[in-house]
């Protein structure tokens, strides 16, 4: 029997990676329904700003046809109090290279008073889809 009932996490998942799969995986292991955010293009260039080179809906799609995945949903907001009002999952997964960050931390003890748990995974080093974009940016430039 597995830890949690339904698993939530949320992210661009812009230009698929490694460490995109990682995080999937490590959270599915640890709960029986495994619910992914994609987050929309609107709101990745709101806080991010910049444009997701895959569009949300393609990036859902990919996210969703991945086994360890239940289910994937477009989101328009950062507020997991907001998402867990409608999801109610019981832990929510992030890579533990937020682990310190003061807005995880509050966000940490909101989900306690919600009956949810904060669970940090192991963050994949050397890969990030920001990493990717420079990357192919440097590429183009030479």
């Amino acid at each position: 029997m597995k830890k949690y009932k339904i698993g939530y996490t949320q992210g661009v998942f812009d230009m698929f990676h490694i460490g995109h799969l990682n995080l999937l995986l490590n959270a599915k292991k640890q709960c029986e329904q495994l619910i992914v955010g994609v987050n929309a293009d609107e709101l990745v260039e709101e806080y991010k700003h910049k444009c997701p080179v895959i569009n949300e809906n393609d990036r859902r799609y990919i996210v969703e046809h991945i086994d360890c995945v239940d289910k994937a949903i477009i989101v328009h907001t950062l507020d997991k109090e907001e998402i867990w009002n409608s999801l109610k999952f019981d832990a929510i997964f992030i890579g533990s290279d937020w682990k310190g960050n003061s807005r995880w931390e509050e966000t940490g003890k909101k989900m306690k008073e919600l009956g949810a748990e904060l669970v940090y995974l192991p963050h994949t080093d050397g890969i990030s889809s920001t990493m990717l974009r420079n990357d192919k940016d440097k590429m183009t430039q030479d």
